[in-house]
């Protein structure tokens, strides 16, 4: 449904800051990954630069919280049937992907291959953006997806597992997927507080 400035209902806009918090997080995990991949060469920093990008999502998301109180809570009532909707399918998604990824790592861990875990979850990670961009009307969480798919597939076929890197030895799948998909995934947050903004707007 598309709306205008004056029926735009608040729920759309909570909807659109609970992405922008979404991304935060688990773009802060990502780059978590990324940086215990890294075994301790600049830790302090990428730790610091990590809570900040973090942090300025998550501060956007609010910023959308606090703009929407101006906006009605009214929504017809096929919207309100519609949210519900939404909601069981995030759920049941959000559920399977969960599901899916403890099996990935437990297949890993019992065929002695651990280092592939991060390359195998941001490939179940992206796989989930795909039914999420028709569910929530986002085409944006098609290239999302696609992204993550990609960076799994490109770390494995042309980073080594493990590598040096001065004196450091670097776990190449956990660095280059972590922070690839922290990257990809605070670009959509930002995408999509962009949304958020023009809604409110």
């Amino acid at each position: 449904m598309a709306y205008t400035s004056s029926t735009v209902p608040r729920a759309a806009v909570v909807g659109t800051a609970s992405g922008v918090y979404f991304m935060s997080i688990f773009g802060a995990l990502w780059a978590y990954t990324g940086i215990m991949g890294l075994q301790g060469w600049g830790l302090s920093l990428l730790l610091v630069l990590a809570v900040v990008m973090g942090a300025s999502l998550f501060i956007g998301g609010f910023s959308l919280i606090k703009a929407s109180r101006k906006l009605t809570n009214q929504s017809p009532a096929r919207d309100v049937t519609r949210g519900k909707r939404i909601r069981i399918w995030f759920n049941l998604i959000f559920a399977a992907e969960g599901v899916a990824i403890a099996i990935a790592i437990a297949l890993c861990n019992a065929a002695g291959h651990s280092e592939f875990i991060p390359l195998v979850i941001a490939m179940i990670v992206g796989v989930h953006f795909f039914p999420l961009a028709p569910l929530f009307q986002v085409n944006l969480y098609y290239w999302t997806g696609a992204l993550l798919c990609l960076l799994a597939i490109g770390t494995w076929l042309f980073v080594p597992a493990e590598f040096t890197l001065g004196e450091h030895r670097i776990s190449g799948f956990m660095s280059i997927t972590g922070f690839g998909s922290a990257l990809i995934l605070w670009a959509t947050g930002l995408s999509v507080w962009r949304i958020g903004r023009k809604l409110v707007r």
